[in-house]
């Protein structure tokens, strides 16, 4: 929940998380709990009282607990239609994602422009946040606004790797320190050109076996695949 949460005192939780809480945990006054505001650690916490879906909650001591993997992995993922992009969000920051950088990429089955663009974008950050309550992270990934793929910049540190069957380099050939910058398609992969553009801003190829993954799958296995080679797994 984005609030101050102060040890001592109380809080009501969010809409979402009230509804969370009860539709879904269905916890009852005098429940034990546990409350994050994505700023590292979490507050031990009982619930006091329910009124329909406003949930207050007497909070606790606060701890130091930080569950983020040692590797920064930032994911740029060219959109995927519906229910696949929540699938590889939520997965994503289940496996320690720091960032995601959705991009429209020529190929994109699903195309949200203006309005549209702009619902996505908070649904996804929605995900991320559901994501973390469920696995226990207390740092909440950022989902950054839509881009067009040919408009990525990159500017973030470590290695930079575009995913591509067509790669000679294997992704565990591939140089990794403290931080790594993951590219994956959507369902048709990216063209020629964008692939072109992102070898210009630092992205190396690389593949994942000798079989074709699909978008959910690639994205999702090479982060999987870094985490055990440089990460927490």
């Amino acid at each position: 929940m984005d609030a101050a949460l102060r040890a001592g005192g109380t809080c009501v939780l969010s809409e979402d998380a009230a509804h969370h809480a009860v539709r879904v945990l269905r916890v009852r006054a005098g429940d034990a709990i546990t409350l994050f505001n994505g700023r590292g650690g979490e507050y031990p916490a009982r619930i006091a009282a329910i009124e329909r879906l406003r949930v207050a909650a007497d909070v606790l001591e606060h701890r130091a607990v930080e569950r983020e993997s040692p590797l920064r992995m930032v994911l740029v993922q060219g959109v995927s239609a519906g229910e696949r992009m929540d699938f590889t969000v939520r997965k994503a920051v289940e496996l320690g994602v720091a960032e995601i950088r959705p991009v429209l990429a020529a190929a994109s089955v699903a195309r949200p422009k203006g309005e549209r663009a702009a619902t996505r974008h908070a649904h996804w950050q929605k995900v991320a946040i559901a994501a973390c309550e469920q696995c226990g992270r207390n740092r909440i990934p950022v989902v950054h606004p839509l881009v067009a793929a040919a408009d990525y910049s990159a500017d973030d540190a470590g290695a930079k790797i575009l995913l591509s069957p067509r790669a000679e380099l294997a992704l565990s050939k591939v140089s990794i320190d403290a931080a790594v910058t993951v590219a994956a398609g959507p369902e048709a992969g990216f063209s020629a050109e964008e692939e072109a553009a992102f070898a210009r801003s630092g992205f190396i190829p690389a593949k994942l076996g000798p079989r074709v993954l699909r978008t959910e799958t690639a994205a999702l296995a090479a982060l999987a695949a870094l985490s055990a080679l440089r990460g927490d797994f």
